[in-house]
């Protein structure tokens, strides 16, 4: 964990997020700024800083994640008009926060802007 992080912050409930979905590995919130009826914000539990530090020794991480997306539609009822997942990598990816993290969209049908953080 990054103790300068917001996201290590929240994950570690320093701060107060609006948790939809824990486990061992993530950490699901609601991002504080949607741009979506549903956004909501997955990050691993492991600070990561972006898919450039994804590694052999963190992938069970990154591996989690994608099996989470599939619980938090059943959660925010998204499952059957699907949604969106969107990562940024580093500052001209619009990256913001410097930890690894996945934008989950959903709720109305999307066009093909792009979403920054």
């Amino acid at each position: 964990m990054d103790e300068n992080c917001i996201f290590c912050k929240i994950i570690k409930k320093e701060i107060p997020g609006s948790i939809v979905y824990e486990n061992d590995y993530v950490c699901a919130f609601k991002d504080l700024h949607p741009v979506a009826p549903v956004h909501i914000l997955v990050v691993p539990k492991k600070h990561i800083v972006s898919l450039e530090d994804v590694s052999e020794e963190n992938l069970e991480y990154v591996a989690k994640i994608q099996l989470a997306f599939r619980e938090i539609a059943k959660i925010t009822g998204v499952s059957q008009n699907g949604y969106r997942v969107i990562c940024n990598c580093g500052e001209d990816g619009g990256q913001e926060v410097k930890h690894l993290h996945y934008h989950f969209l959903a709720g109305k049908k999307l066009g093909a802007k792009i979403v920054h953080d």
